[in-house]
């Protein structure tokens, strides 16, 4: 039975890997990254960055290993976690060009930079009042 399980835990893997990598590849994250960037020569750094992102994560997804740090660490863990999410939604909305398509529909146009602004501090507003009120 645990040779069906093992088998079934890696299939999915798998997928769930095939999946990630093809997301990533159709927003174009990582070379848009490279462009806006000027640091074309170092796409070897950007592809270990993936990986060992992908293989720490599934460590400490499948683990019991708790991580001990400071107060600073935790600022610094959470500003990469927040940075990699931001540059996922801003790909998301930058290969289908929602905000643009949405504001020039809706005839505000003209606010497009305040309003992406007030979107981007109320999600980084929010996120405090969550981790600083609920999660103790």
């Amino acid at each position: 039975m645990r040779i069906v399980e093992a088998f079934i835990g890696l299939a999915s893997g798998i997928a769930v890997g095939a999946g990630f990598v093809a997301f990533i590849t159709v927003l174009g994250i990582v070379p848009r990254l490279m462009q806006l960037s000027h640091s074309e020569s170092k796409i070897i750094f950007y592809q270990f960055a993936i990986v060992a992102g992908v293989f720490c994560g599934i460590f400490l997804s499948f683990s019991d290993y708790a991580v001990n740090i400071t107060v600073f660490g935790l600022i610094i863990w959470g500003l990469l976690h927040g940075m990699f999410v931001g540059m996922l939604a801003a790909a998301l909305t930058e290969v289908l060009n929602v905000f643009p398509l949405l504001f020039k529909r809706i005839g505000i146009d003209n606010y497009l930079f305040t309003l992406l602004m007030a979107l981007s501090l109320g999600k980084v507003a929010g996120s405090l009042f969550q981790w600083v009120i609920f999660v103790k």
